[in-house]
Formats: structure tokens, C-alpha cells, sequence
């Protein structure tokens, strides 16, 4: 049984104070959270080290929303893996449709960090979604797919049962617009279909693989109630604590 997992993700917002400050209201509102769900939440990198320190001995991870996939050089403005493990993040976010779309990233990039990421001994949670423009043209699991194989590129059955896949259409993010549970159930299962021809049907029943697009405390339950949604990557919402502890709590 694949365990729910559920990741906030800030993107450029709370300062060190305020992620402090919003961190021990959420420590105690999904304390009682165990086993049944994974919770972390990534905060921007100014706010990772006030981050780990703040969520010791809790049941939230810490996440990154990105890094570089060199280990070192001369890279002005840019974090390794290596550096984020230091500071004790466990997950990183790679190939948000944001980078995508706002800072030219591929998926040959994404491919590369996810090296990074593994090398370091974290995990990454692979970004894949489709444009407004793409699903119209039925175009959706052709560019999810397309995505997924590019991203994925070069790892194996044993490399794929440590991943964390996020399906998130980028016309759903920071839109109010959701994907129904039948159009995001659609896709998953496409991946995961995708997922047992790359590495076998065994390492593809073990991949998690997220929703992420306007996620909120009304909508959870019924994303997370289908067979192949696996959690949910969670932006507005995730900085408010009581609903990112709703949509924690969404699965029963």
C-alpha cells in the first residue's frame, strides 16, 4: 500500500520569522498525523535552515523547491543538492511547471538534477502537467508522457520505487481551477500505466505520484479518494494552516 503524501510547497513566500511563526501552529495542528499520511512542506531556501530546526522531532519532512545539478562551481546564485541535505531537507521539488514556464526549464535539466538529488540520498518529487492550450488540443497524456519518459530517462526499477512523481496541469495552478477527480484520475493512471512499461509492474505500484493544481481543503477528499492519487502537492493553501491541515487529514 502506497502511503499518502502530502507536500506544501510556499514558492516565494514567508520570510524566516514567518515561517517560524506559521510552522508551530502547523506542528501542533497535524501532530496526531502519523502513520497514515507523510506531510513536509518546502519553504524558500532562506527559510530551510529556520525551517528543519523548527519541525525537529515533528512529523513534517522538509522539502526544497529546486537546486542545481552540479555538486559545485562557479554557478552565481544557485544551491547544490549537497547543501540542501546539509541544512536537513529530504525531498526537492524539480521541474515545477512555474520553472518551466518562467525560467526555461527542460526535461533533460530536470533528468540531471534528479541525479543530483539521489546522489545526495534525497528524494525528488518530479513535477509533469500539461497547458490549457495542450489539453484543449487533446494533447495531455501525449506531453505527460513525453515528460515523464524525458525526466526518467536513464534510471532503473530500483532507482524508480524511491521517486515521488507530481502530476500538476499547469492551467490548474494558482487559478482556481482544479482538474476533476475523473480527469486527474485519468492521467495518473496513465502514468502509472507508463511507470510498469518503463520499470515493470511491481516498481510501478510503488511510485507515488501526487496531484498538485488548486488543491484545497473542499476538494481533497474526493482527489485523494482516487485509486492511483497518491497525495497532493499543495501551493496557496499550504500557507494557511488551517487548511494545508485539512487537506492533510482529507484522506480519513
Amino acid at each position: 500500500m502506497r502511503r499518502c503524501f502530502v507536500c506544501g510547497n510556499w514558492k516565494m513566500n514567508k520570510t524566516a520569522s514567518e515561517a517560524a511563526t506559521l510552522l508551530r501552529d502547523l506542528r501542533g495542528a497535524v501532530s496526531m498525523v502519523r502513520d497514515r499520511v507523510e506531510i513536509a512542506v518546502a519553504p524558500p531556501f532562506t527559510a530551510i535552515e529556520r525551517t528543519a530546526k523548527a519541525l525537529e522531532g515533528s512529523n513534517i519532512a522538509v522539502a526544497a523547491q529546486n537546486c542545481h545539478a552540479e555538486a559545485s562551481g562557479a554557478f552565481t546564485g544557485e544551491i547544490s543538492a549537497d547543501m540542501l541535505k546539509d541544512l536537513g531537507v529530504s525531498y526537492v521539488i524539480l521541474g515545477h511547471s512555474e520553472r518551466r514556464q518562467l525560467f526555461g526549464e527542460t526535461d533533460d535539466g530536470v533528468n540531471k538534477k534528479v541525479h543530483a538529488v539521489l546522489k545526495a540520498g534525497m528524494l525528488p518529487i518530479v513535477c509533469v502537467g500539461e497547458t490549457l492550450a495542450e489539453r484543449e488540443g487533446g494533447k495531455t497524456l501525449d506531453v505527460v508522457s513525453a515528460q515523464v519518459r524525458g525526466c526518467l530517462k536513464g534510471f532503473s526499477a530500483a532507482d524508480g520505487a524511491r521517486f515521488v512523481l507530481a502530476y500538476e496541469p499547469v492551467w490548474a495552478i494558482g487559478t482556481g481551477k482544479t482538474a476533476t477527480s475523473r480527469q486527474a484520475q485519468e492521467v495518473h493512471s496513465h502514468i502509472r500505466g507508463l511507470l510498469g512499461e518503463l520499470w515493470g509492474g511491481e516498481s510501478a505500484g510503488q511510485v507515488r505520484i501526487q496531484y498538485g493544481g488548486s488543491v484545497k481543503a473542499d476538494n481533497a477528499a474526493e482527489l485523494l479518494a482516487q485509486a492511483d492519487i497518491d497525495g497532493a502537492l499543495v501551493g496557496g493553501a499550504s500557507l494557511k494552516v488551517a487548511d494545508f491541515s485539512a487537506i492533510v487529514k482529507a484522506k480519513g
